[in-house]
């Protein structure tokens, strides 16, 4: 790019398309031609467990899910996030009740995400698990060479700068959607949610027995279907629809086994989510 200077001769630019542009212009943005999104890892599948539905049930579902994980690592490139789960519903409670902002109890679910991740990765530990903090993400390439499984936790790194939602003060971008931040990132093809339920429900199945399952929806019709709950968070639908690399996730029952291999070769075992 060629060099231009003040017409008072004291400072050099760059010259480029962005040169003197505010970025708020919508009209500017619109016609700002950009080259495609690379793929960084598209051989790289990322997936995570979650934290109430998962994590908190201790022996009684990681272990067999970490086996199978191990299994699937031989064949597989994974990168694995962790959900924050009941003790972060805790901490917003009581976060809530002190009159915390957004920031501070967004630092509050991070803190409890990470500790489920320092868990799976000491009980992945002699497969080659260890616990990843998000700066580590460029060493990617050799945590593979290493054999090694990296495990970092889902909450994305806002934290003190958390989004403010419009009603409350619970922060919105949690664990599912670092899962999906990290998917564009790293331009991952298979993108799982590990859950104790089937997929996504028209309600929350544990609450209405008699919801109807959807075994499969675009990310803007489930937006415009405006549900009362949703099986991953509601941004999470707004990354996908916007997304350059990511073409769907999927969400499975972890608990039935054999699901993850399953979801892993291909196979439709859970509710697919899909950008249109």
């Amino acid at each position: 790019m060629p060099l231009v200077r003040d017409k008072d001769g004291k400072r050099l630019h760059v010259k480029s398309r962005l040169m003197g542009e505010s970025l708020v212009s919508k009209e500017f943005i619109d016609n700002l031609d950009v080259a495609p999104q690379e793929r960084l890892h598209p051989d790289v599948a990322v997936m995570k467990i979650g934290g109430q539905s998962i994590c908190d049930r201790g022996a009684k579902a990681l272990p067999a899910i970490l086996k199978e994980i191990v299994q699937i690592r031989k064949q597989q490139k994974l990168v694995i996030t962790t959900g924050g789960g009941t003790r972060s519903r805790h901490i917003y409670t009581i976060g809530l009740e002190m009159g915390m902002p957004t920031g501070i109890i967004a630092k509050f679910g991070s803190m409890i995400s990470e500790q489920n991740a320092l868990m799976v990765a000491t009980l992945l530990s002699p497969w080659g698990g260890i616990q990843m903090s998000h700066s580590d993400i460029i060493k990617l390439p050799t945590y593979f060479a290493e054999g090694i499984i990296p495990v970092m936790h889902g909450m994305p790194p806002y934290d003190y700068f958390a989004i403010k939602p419009k009603k409350g003060r619970i922060p919105i971008h949690r664990t599912d959607v670092g899962l999906v931040i990290l998917a564009d990132l790293l331009g991952s093809r298979t993108i799982l949610f590990i859950k104790d339920e089937d997929g996504l429900y028209t309600a929350d199945p544990k609450k209405v027995p008699d919801a109807e399952f959807i075994p499969e929806i675009g990310a803007r019709d489930l937006l415009e279907r405006d549900l009362d709950d949703l099986v991953i968070e509601r941004p999470c639908l707004e990354i996908i629809q916007n997304s350059e690399v990511i073409d769907r996730v999927q969400v499975i029952n972890g608990m039935i086994p054999g699901n993850i291999t399953r979801a892993m070769n291909g196979e439709h075992v859970g509710t697919v989510i899909y950008r249109q």
